[in-house]
């Protein structure tokens, strides 16, 4: 389905002079995703009771966990098309509310109307850029071979068209210095990350002579058994370079210097999909090749996962400690995001039923709650639009128009701007502190448990005092945005234009059949206020109908457990 549609869009982009398509493509695109959400959802019933199934001579597999983390992908991707796929903003009339009326009438401005038509749209550079669907199903179809992959050869060629595609989406927006510059350094990078994966892979290939996962994992337990440590001695420290690779991609620490100034440096709408979507899928191959060779010992002490349980706390203390001292709120969100994968790489290393149930939860919570924070930002740069900014400083930031809100200061009293989206920021910085009874809370409560039953007392206290720490910074944007004077006045001459009313033509078949006035001031799409409404309240509503979320990673944690005979 994937690459049939990647054919048409590129087919159709090929005879498109039209750059506006691109809203066109977007809504296509979701389309594409609503059916392989459905694919997926089939496949999850039919390897249910299966290990696995092999596909292409066992290059890759699908399974009833593989067949989640798609459907979770598949979601993630869809609702970040929607903010590129519809109008940022909606003028509202009451007699043209009607289904018929919607789908079969056309409204056009008014000439002398045509500033504040631009004012209205504000179109950001997304919606001229055509290749932005087809370079996010490349990404997606990375994503889903790389989590799909039970060979070394297919885990890195996944990787690297995944990777690939983010490079290239972050350069994307050609008249952007800063996101040029970010896609560079990310580029160099993860350039370097893939080589200690390409490393690690031929060393192996080199001492077993074996690219299958299965024959790697039969070997090794072989060689655990019979005391033949001759044969796999340097294997654990291939693992180590492999290992070193993935947490580069995922920007965990010591690996993590990349992250914030990329971050920072591209437009927010693709921040929100570099975030999420490399990390989901990396971290679900770190928990099938952690899951069966976390008995590969480089001393007879310390496994080779001893070096994840390193970076995770290195994440923690990192991420919490230099979150303090930033000022610029996608850096902010950057070591952020640097924290969660301290306690996602915990839960990760303990390998018990209980810590693998709590490393699915916990990835899905951080995936919705960072979705939804990053949609937030959006929203709350495109709700300015009728507002001058008296600060100085604010007006002169590099490549405002596709990161509209890149301080925290720029959040200053936004609750007397518009406190529903305000309200809606709180409530999700709050389950990032893991402030109780929301989502967040409940995730880490999951790890900490899953640690103390296992002896990990030292990693759990430093987790609980970095998310206290953590909590300042987080609880620092909420005392901005509901406890400070804003620097925003209203852009008088259009507020007057609004007052009066804006007259437009509506057509039906290239023909005029009415005049209509819009006398309401704009207000957010319905794609952007439903997706942060129904985000919102999965998050601060969770303790209501907790049984579902549970049950599923508990039933997925069991899953990867039943083929090692728990």
């Amino acid at each position: 389905m994937l690459l049939s549609s990647i054919f048409c869009l590129l087919l159709s982009n090929a005879i498109s002079f039209r750059r506006d398509t691109a809203i066109l493509y977007s809504r296509v695109g979701i389309i594409i995703l609503f059916y392989c959400i459905y694919l997926s959802y089939n496949n999850l019933f039919i390897t249910y009771l299966d290990s696995g199934i092999g596909l292409f001579g066992g290059l890759f597999y699908t399974s009833s966990i593989t067949q989640f983390f798609h459907i979770l992908i598949f979601t993630i991707s869809l609702l970040i098309l929607n903010m590129t796929g519809f109008y940022p903003r909606k003028l509202i009339s009451s007699s043209y509310l009607s289904l018929h009326r919607l789908l079969f009438t056309k409204v056009k401005f008014d000439n002398e109307n045509k500033s504040i038509n631009d004012l209205l749209l504000k179109k950001g550079e997304q919606y001229t850029i055509i290749e932005y669907t087809l370079m996010l199903l490349f990404i997606i179809t990375g994503s889903l071979l790389l989590i799909s992959s039970s060979d070394l050869v297919s885990i890195f060629l996944s990787i690297e068209l995944q990777s690939y595609g983010l490079y290239l989406l972050c350069t994307m927006y050609r008249n952007s210095e800063s996101s040029t510059s970010a896609g560079l350094t990310y580029f160099l990078l993860g350039g370097l990350a893939s080589c200690f994966i390409l490393l690690g892979i031929a060393l192996i290939y080199a001492n077993l002579g074996v690219t299958y996962l299965d024959s790697f994992y039969v070997i090794n337990n072989l060689a655990g058994i019979f005391n033949e440590q001759d044969i796999t001695t340097y294997i654990p420290y291939c693992l180590l370079l492999i290992a070193i690779g993935l947490l580069f991609k995922i920007s965990a620490a010591p690996f993590h210097f990349w992250s914030p100034d990329v971050y920072d440096g591209i437009p927010t709408i693709v921040t929100t999909f570099v975030a999420i979507i490399a990390k989901i899928s990396i971290l679900t191959l770190l928990l099938q090749l952690v899951h069966y060779t976390n008995s590969i010992y480089i001393t007879t002490q310390y496994s080779w996962t001893t070096s994840l349980l390193v970076s995770s706390l290195l994440s923690l203390v990192i991420g919490t400690v230099l979150g303090l001292t930033q000022f610029r709120i996608k850096r902010l969100f950057a070591y952020s995001t640097i924290s969660h994968l301290g306690f996602m790489l915990l839960a990760l290393t303990i390998n018990s039923v209980e810590s693998i149930q709590s490393f699915i939860f916990y990835l899905v919570q951080y995936s919705l709650s960072n979705l939804n924070a990053f949609i937030l930002l959006v929203a709350i740069g495109y709700s300015l639009f009728g507002y001058e900014d008296k600060n100085v400083h604010h007006n002169k930031l590099i490549d405002r128009n596709n990161s509209p809100i890149q301080l925290i200061s720029q959040l200053k009293g936004y609750f007397h701007i518009n406190s529903l989206l305000a309200l809606s920021l709180a409530i999700t910085l709050f389950s990032f502190a893991g402030i109780p009874p929301l989502m967040g809370f409940f995730a880490k409560q999951m790890v900490f448990s899953a640690a103390l039953q296992e002896g990990f007392v030292f990693l759990t206290l430093i987790g609980v005092l970095t998310s206290v720490i953590s909590a300042v910074y987080y609880l620092f944007i909420v005392k901005t945005m509901f406890f400070s004077e804003h620097s925003y006045t209203k852009i008088t001459y259009l507020y007057k234009k609004l007052f009066l009313g804006i007259p437009a033509l509506v057509l039906q078949n290239n023909k005029v059949i009415d005049n209509i006035q819009f006398n309401n001031k704009p207000s957010l799409s319905s794609s952007l206020s439903i997706t942060i409404s129904i985000l919102t309240l999965v998050i601060l509503l969770f303790m209501f109908m907790p049984n579902e979320w549970l049950h599923m990673s508990n039933i997925l944690a069991i899953v990867l457990f039943v083929p090692s005979g728990m």
